[in-house]
Formats: C-alpha cells, sequence, structure tokens
C-alpha cells in the first residue's frame, strides 16, 4: 500500500511530541537526582514500561525480525536472552541495586571494593553505551530511510538529533516519559496491528506454515552456536548495564523494582516471539529482499492499512529511541560522575553538576552518531559492546553481592586481566566470536577467587556493605 499522508502525518507529529517532552523534562528536573534518575518516584507500571523499552532497542527490533526473516522462529532467541537476563536480574539483583541509591554501576563497585574498581569499570561502562547508541542510531536511520526514502546517511542524523535534543534537555525525567509513550506505541504497534493485521496479509498461521520450510519452524533454525553466543553477550551483559541500572535506581524502592523488572522481562519473551514472527511474514511477502534489515519496515509499509503503518513505524522508531536516549544518558552519567567529578580538585555546586552531565549527554550523542554513520550495521556494533561489558565486569558484580570473601584485589585484577583476554581474543578471532567472551569470564572467575583468598577484605567497607543489602531485602 506504501505510506500514506496520514502515516506521514503521525509520525511528524510523533517526533514533535518527543520533542516537547524534552522541555517538559526540563522544567522537571529541578535537582541532579532528577536528571539522572527521575527522583526516584517512578512506580511500577511507569517502571516497567521504562524498563522494558530501554531493553529493546535496535537488536530486539530490527535485529529480530531481520533473523525471523532469515532463520524463522529461533530468530526470538536474540530477545529471548536480554529478557531471560532481566528476568534473573528481577528476581535475584533489583532489590539490592535499588536499596543501594546510587546513580550507576560504578560507584557499586566502589562501595563493595574500592575507587580503582569504579574507574576502571568507568571506562569500560562509557565504550559499552557509547556502542549500543550507536546501534540505536544505525536502527533508527533505517526506518527513516525507509519511511522517506532519504539515503541511511541522512536519515540517522535526523533520527539521532531528535533523540540528541529531547534527551540532553530532560534528562531522565524527559526520557522516562517518553519511553512511557514508547511503551504504549510499541505494544499496540507490535502486538494489536502488525502481528494480526501481516498474518492475515499471508493467509494466517497455517497459510505462513504451508508457505514456508518446516526448518523456520525450528527452534534450533538458527543453530546451538548462534544461541550460546547471545547467552555468552546478552544474558550476562543486560544484567550489569548501566543503562538497565539507572532505570532500576528510578524505582520508588527495592519492591517496585523486583515486581517491574520481572515484568519487563516476561514482556521481553513475548515481544521476541512476536518479532520473530513478523520476520517471517515478510519473508513470505517479500522473498527477495536485498536486505534483511528492511523485513520490518517492509511489512509496515505494504502489509498493513493507512494510519496503522504511521503507527507501527512510530512504534519501531519508539523501541530504538528509547534504548538511545536511556544509553546517551547512562554514558554521560558515568563519565562525569565516575570520572570527572571524583578526579577533579575543584568543588562543584548541584547546579554545576547537572550542566555538566547536560553537555556530556548532547557531546555523547555527537560522538554516537559519527559512529554510526561510519558503522552502519547493527549487530555488528552490539557484539562488540556485550563482549566486553560480559567479559570484564560481570564477575565482580556478581561476587560483590554473592560472595563475602571477594577483595578489591581480587576485583581490580579480574576486571583488568578480563577485559585483556576479551580484547585479544576479539583482536584474534574477530569481533563476532564467542570465544573471547568465555576467555573473559573464566579469566575473570580465576583471577577474582585466586587474588581474593590470597588477600583479606576490608572489615569496616564489608559490613557496611552487609548492612546496605540486609536492608533491601527487609523493603521486599
Amino acid at each position: 500500500m506504501g505510506v500514506t499522508w496520514l502515516d506521514y502525518t503521525v509520525i511528524v507529529l510523533y517526533f514533535a511530541f518527543m520533542l516537547a517532552i524534552g522541555y517538559w523534562g526540563m522544567k522537571l528536573s529541578k535537582t541532579l537526582d532528577d536528571y539522572l534518575v527521575a527522583g526516584r518516584r517512578l512506580r511500577t507500571p511507569f517502571y516497567m514500561a521504562c524498563l522494558a523499552t530501554v531493553v529493546l532497542g535496535g537488536a530486539s527490533t530490527l535485529g529480530s525480525a531481520k533473523l525471523g526473516y532469515k532463520f524463522g522462529i529461533s530468530g526470538f532467541w536474540l530477545v529471548f536472552m536480554l529478557s531471560f537476563g532481566v528476568l534473573v536480574m528481577g528476581f535475584l539483583l533489583s532489590s539490592r541495586i535499588s536499596a543501594l541509591r546510587l546513580t550507576s554501576v560504578c560507584q557499586m563497585l566502589e562501595r563493595r571494593y574500592c575507587s580503582g574498581a569504579r574507574y576502571l569499570s568507568a571506562v569500560i561502562m562509557v565504550v559499552y553505551d557509547m556502542l549500543v547508541v550507536t546501534v540505536q542510531v544505525i536502527s533508527i536511520g533505517t526506518i527513516i530511510s525507509a519511511i522517506f526514502g532519504w539515503n541511511l546517511t541522512a536519515s540517522m542524523l535526523v533520527g539521532g538529533a531528535i533523540v540528541l535534543a529531547y534527551t540532553t534537555s530532560g534528562g531522565m525525567w524527559a526520557v522516562s516519559i517518553t519511553d512511557a509513550v514508547q511503551f504504549t506505541f510499541m505494544t499496540i504497534g507490535i502486538f494489536f496491528l502488525a502481528l494480526p493485521l501481516g498474518l492475515a496479509k499471508v493467509g494466517g498461521w497455517a497459510a505462513l506454515t504451508a508457505k514456508l520450510e518446516p526448518h523456520y519452524f525450528s527452534l534450533t533454525n538458527i543453530g546451538g552456536k548462534t544461541i550460546l553466543a547471545y547467552f555468552l553477550l546478552f544474558f550476562f551483559g543486560i544484567i550489569i548495564g548501566q543503562d538497565i541500572w539507572q532505570r532500576v535506581f528510578t524505582a520508588r524502592n527495592p519492591r517496585v523494582a523486583r515486581t517491574g523488572t520481572i515484568l519487563a522481562g516476561l514482556y521481553g519473551i513475548f515481544y521476541g516471539v512476536a518479532m520473530a514472527i513478523i520476520g517471517m511474514v515478510a519473508l513470505v511477502l517479500f522473498p527477495k529482499l536485498p536486505d534483511p534489515q528492511y523485513a520490518l519496515p517492509m511489512v509496515a509499509i505494504h502489509a498493513l492499512p493507512p494510519g496503522a503503518t504511521g503507527i507501527l513505524l512510530a512504534a519501531a522508531i519508539s523501541a530504538l529511541m528509547s534504548t538511545a536516549d536511556g544509553c546517551m544518558l547512562a554514558s554521560s552519567t558515568v563519565l562525569v560522575t565516575d570520572l570527572i567529578l571524583p578526579l577533579s580538585r575543584r568543588q562543584f555546586t548541584d547546579q554545576d553538576k547537572q550542566r555538566l552531565v547536560r553537555l556530556f549527554t548532547f557531546l555523547a550523542g555527537l560522538v554516537a552518531i559519527v559512529c554510526a554513520v561510519w558503522i552502519q550495521d547493527i549487530l555488528a556494533a552490539l557484539d562488540l559492546a556485550y563482549a566486553l561489558l560480559s567479559g570484564a565486569i560481570v564477575v565482580p558484580i556478581v561476587a560483590g553481592f554473592y560472595w563475602k570473601r571477594a577483595t578489591w584485589q581480587g576485583a581490580m585484577w579480574a576486571i583488568g586481566l578480563g577485559s585483556l583476554a576479551v580484547i585479544v581474543g576479539l583482536a584474534r578471532e574477530g569481533l563476532s566470536a564467542t570465544n573471547p567472551i568465555i576467555y573473559g569470564i573464566i579469566t575473570s572467575i580465576v583471577v577474582l577467587v585466586a587474588a581474593s583468598l590470597l588477600t583479606r577484605p576490608d572489615p569496616q567497607r564489608l559490613q557496611t556493605w552487609e548492612e546496605t543489602i540486609s536492608h533491601a531485602h527487609e523493603q521486599v
């Protein structure tokens, strides 16, 4: 059917609304806590929607539809591993994270271990978040290119600029409000429009099974090696990402954090299945797409009626913007609060700190847009981001919560040598290799355990930490 004037109107109004919310968020962000963690005031439905949207970004939306187009229903594994990680985080960590009342993962490592662990992890976290923003900008550009017929570079510049504008101006309040709106668009666009109308277009589920080969309905068609790679990349990485933790810090209390995180994980699993099926629908309707990355936009443009096309395209853009804005703010939060401010001798007021974070949010967004123009591949950049995070930081964080014997010396060596193992492995085997993550995790475990057994934890720091964690259990 193509994109009609009604669809263009829906999309343009959506963009204008995002910018307006950025201005509104600027009025709400009166303190640094407001700008970074929305004043820690989000209740369960609001919090769940915000967390779900930051998890389900470019790889979960365009990437999963692309995988569904190529491999069938087993294309859902990427989103499943992300969502499974969120579920585990909800049951085991979210209430503890919320009780810390911090603003970053790196501050947790300092409170549990030492300031050196904070600085070292901050460098890795900034790289991770910047790469994730880059992925989302590429994905946003892909959809805008399909809608308006612009080249990919121009589309990425426009989409990236919109996210940059509302995130920089309004901070976490703007991000949270826009995410709630984006969650609504995503739910309506994917579950109530694209999935049922797409299936109807091919003649229903029975027709879909008749028109595709049986292997497209196998859960393992994508391959065991790929499923393992997704587990290593995304399950561990999502549990310790700054963008995820910063959302957990917005929860009103540990009980909200636990319940909302579990619900977000369950929502994500259904989302992954839906996106894989939409990719299969695209395969039936457009069997010779030159780039499967356009599977979802093609279903939206050619399989849905006017108006519904605009809502679905806005929903797809919503999924990408919600992750981009969260990671953009996460990168500047870590850069300023964990590197610049602690290492500076100058005394900053709360307003000075807020202006500084706003400045670096803007700069981080600019860098990500430039990187997106260079890379222009969704899954390659994401692989690199999660490999660094999973291989270098996950072991010290989990040990910090569950092993009292872990020491700051063990954590520092684990982060340093784990990072080195990942980087060397990626250099030798390529960015898409799975083994470097395994090298990093194994190295981190061995080094942390060995160094911790040879040293002793700081009794006072450990006691303070245990009291904080006990307080979290009392609030759930």
